[in-house]
């Protein structure tokens, strides 16, 4: 009877094990999940220097449909199809600026995931910036006006007239109290 109930009581840090257990394999596969392509081993040139150079081609271009992803990340069919593009037009011996103006010309420069500085991508620089210095101003008008309204003398001292006024009030408010 003594042996069964030492076999079912958990056994000290058995439960801190399962977790980091859990925790661990909760990890490999995020961690498996992040450095995971796109690029199918059909897709790849077998030149180990063309393909290096379209990888680096295709991290810098936009899938149009995730729009948050780089071609070469994402699994979308347009995405294959633009990887497939940079990788023929390398094959046809076009630099990476060939290609990459190719590609903006067809797509426009959304295309690209880190724009030029240009007339058209100037707001895209800017606006971050501008929003960060216009918080930043905001709170900085917010804090003064709370800490005028707290510290200033003429908020807190009454007239005469509103003083008399309040005493009134309060008198009549303790008189109740009391009867």
């Amino acid at each position: 009877m003594q042996r069964q109930r030492e076999r079912s009581r958990p056994r000290p840090g058995g439960r801190w094990r399962m977790m980091a257990r859990f925790l661990a394999i909760v990890w490999l596969v995020l961690a498996g999940t992040q450095t995971t392509r796109a690029v199918a081993p059909d897709e790849m040139l077998k030149d180990p220097s063309l393909e290096a150079r379209a990888r680096v081609l295709s991290a810098g271009l936009r899938c149009l449909v995730c729009q948050n992803q780089s071609i070469d990340e994402s699994h979308a069919p347009l995405a294959r199809d633009l990887r497939l593009l940079v990788r023929e037009r390398l094959v046809a011996g076009d630099t990476n600026e060939q290609i990459t103006d190719y590609i903006v010309a067809r797509y426009g420069e959304f295309v690209l995931l880190r724009p030029p500085i240009n007339a058209h991508t100037i707001i895209l620089w800017i606006a971050p910036g501008f929003f960060l210095l216009l918080g930043i101003w905001f709170a900085w008008d917010l804090w003064r006006r709370n800490r005028d309204a707290r510290v200033s003398p003429a908020s807190a001292s009454l007239s005469a007239e509103d003083q008399a006024r309040l005493d009134a009030i309060l008198g009549e408010s303790g008189d109740r109290r009391n009867q």
